[in-house]
C-alpha cells in the first residue's frame, strides 16, 4: 500500500519506520529542512514509562492557583481570548478528576511500556545510538507532602506491573550521587528502575536514515496545505508543488494536525502546551546527574545526554507562541543548579523551546478517523519521545489490518465523541 505520513517528527519517522517493516511504500512529508526540527529537537531526553501521568490530576486546579504566585512556576497561562485555548483548557478540568485520572494514568502507562519494549526490540535489531542509557528516573521530592502524595501513581503502577522502589533521601543519594551535597534538600524520591534516557534528535535522525535504506521517500521543505477528499476518504495532500496521492494517510504534524483535520469536520483536542529546555555542557563529571532526576517541585527533568545535561520542562499555555523569556530559562538554571551545582557550564548552554501537543486528557490519539483511509498519531504532549515506539508499531498495525499486541480501542479520536 502507498502511505503518505504528514510530520517528520519523532512520531512519523518512527510510524515511516513500522509502516515500512510491514512492507509498505512510505513517502514523509514536512515542511522543516530535516526530521525532527521541531518538537522533537531538544526535549527532556527521557523515556519514562512509569512516569507517564497526565496533567489533569485530581488537586491541579489549586496547585496552579498556587503557582500563580510563584517565581519559578511550572505552569505559566498567559491571558488570552482565544476561544480555543478556554475550550482546553475546560476539556482539562474536566479529567482533574481521581476516577479519570486512574483510567488515563492506565492507558497511558500501557501505551508507554509497550513503546519501551518496542525501543528495545529495535535497538536490538539495529544497533542504532543515541546517547541512550538505561539507568532509570528519579522523582525527587522536596517535600514529605510531596512524598505522602504518590499512594494513587504507586497503585496505577502495581496494577500495571511496573517496577519501582520508595526510596529515602540516602537512596536517592546511591542512585545519583551528585546529590550528595544536597541532602537536607531532599524528602525521598520514587525510582522507576526500567525507565530510559536518549537523545531525541539523534535517535530521530538515526531511524530516518534506517528508513530511507528500507525504501521511505522523504521529502522535506514541503508545505502542507490542506487534505482534499471526496466523500469519506482523502485523495490528495495539496502542496506548492503539487498534489501527492496516496492510498493511505497518516497525520502526524503534532500540535499543528487540527488545522490539517478542522476544514474535514474533525475535531481533534489537540493544544500547543508550550515547554522549555536549555542543553548544558558538563564540566564536572562527578557532579553530574548518571540519568533522569525529575524535580518534583518545578516539574523540571534533569538528564544526563552524553556529555551534556538536558534540563526540560514547564508548561505554558500562549498558544503558537515560540519566543524565549528569560524567565523560564532562569526556573530551569535554577533548577539544576539547586540540585547539581557546578556540573555544568551554564554560560555555555543553549536555551530552545517546542510545543507540546497535549490533549486534555493526557492520551495520545492514534487511530482511523471516520475517512477510511486517514489515520492520526497525533497528541502526545510531554511524552512523544517516550511514546513514539509504540505509537508507531500500534499505527502500523492498525493501517496493515494486524490486531495490536495491546488493547488500542480507547486511544483513536472516537473516544471524545461523548
Amino acid at each position: 500500500m502507498k502511505i503518505a505520513i504528514l510530520g517528520a517528527g519523532v512520531i512519523g519517522v518512527t510510524s515511516a519506520y513500522y509502516l515500512a517493516k510491514a512492507g509498505h511504500q512510505v513517502t514523509v512529508l514536512d515542511r522543516q529542512a530535516g526530521p525532527a526540527l521541531e518538537t522533537s529537537f531538544a526535549n527532556a531526553g527521557e523515556v519514562s514509562p512509569g512516569y507517564s501521568s497526565p496533567w489533569a490530576a485530581p488537586g491541579i486546579p489549586l496547585k496552579a492557583l498556587k503557582w500563580m504566585f510563584m517565581k519559578h512556576a511550572p505552569l505559566v497561562v498567559r491571558p488570552t481570548a482565544d476561544i480555543a485555548t478556554w475550550r482546553w483548557m475546560l476539556a482539562m478540568l474536566r479529567n482533574c478528576t481521581s476516577a479519570r485520572y486512574v483510567v488515563n494514568k492506565g492507558r497511558m502507562v500501557r501505551l508507554a511500556e509497550y513503546s519501551r519494549d518496542c525501543l528495545m526490540a529495535l535497538r536490538d535489531e539495529t544497533g542504532i545510538d543515541y546517547d541512550q542509557r538505561m539507568q532509570g528516573t528519579l522523582q525527587l521530592f522536596r517535600t514529605q507532602e510531596q512524598l505522602d502524595s504518590i499512594g494513587k501513581d504507586i497503585e496505577v503502577l502495581r496494577a500495571d506491573g511496573v517496577p519501582f522502589e520508595v526510596l529515602d533521601a540516602s537512596g536517592c543519594i546511591t542512585h545519583e550521587p551528585g546529590l550528595g551535597h544536597v541532602r537536607e534538600k531532599i524528602a525521598g524520591g520514587l525510582l522507576l528502575p526500567h525507565d530510559e534516557t536518549g537523545d531525541c534528535f539523534k535517535f530521530t535522525n538515526a531511524l530516518a536514515k534506517l528508513c530511507e535504506a528500507m525504501g521511505v521517500t522523504f521529502r522535506f521543505n514541503v508545505d502542507i496545505r490542506r487534505l482534499r477528499t471526496e466523500g469519506q476518504r482523502v485523495v490528495a495532500v495539496e502542496t506548492p508543488e503539487g498534489d501527492i496521492t496516496a492510498d493511505t494517510f497518516v497525520a502526524a504534524l503534532g500540535s499543528y494536525t487540527p488545522h490539517l483535520l478542522n476544514p474535514l469536520g474533525l475535531d481533534l483536542p489537540v493544544y500547543p502546551v508550550k515547554g522549555y529546555s536549555i542543553t548544558v555542557p558538563i564540566v564536572d563529571e562527578s557532579k553530574a546527574p548518571v540519568s533522569t532526576v525529575m524535580d518534583e517541585t518545578y516539574k523540571v527533568a534533569i538528564t544526563r545526554l552524553g556529555d551534556r545535561i538536558r534540563v526540560g520542562g514547564m508548561a505554558e499555555i500562549a498558544g503558537f507562541a515560540l519566543d524565549l523569556p528569560p524567565a523560564r530559562r532562569a526556573t530551569l538554571e535554577m533548577s539544576v543548579e539547586d540540585l547539581f551545582g557546578g556540573a555544568g557550564d551554564q554560560k555555555q548552554a543553549t536555551f530552545w523551546t517546542g510545543l507540546r501537543p497535549m490533549t486534555p486528557d493526557g492520551t495520545p490519539v492514534i487511530g482511523a478517523t471516520r475517512y477510511g483511509n486517514l489515520y492520526l498519531n497525533a497528541g502526545h504532549g510531554t511524552l512523544g519521545w517516550t511514546m513514539s515506539c509504540g505509537s508507531g508499531r500500534v499505527l502500523a498495525d492498525l493501517v496493515s489490518g494486524a490486531r495490536p499486541e495491546i488493547e488500542t480501542s480507547d486511544l483513536a479520536i472516537s473516544r471524545y465523541a461523548a
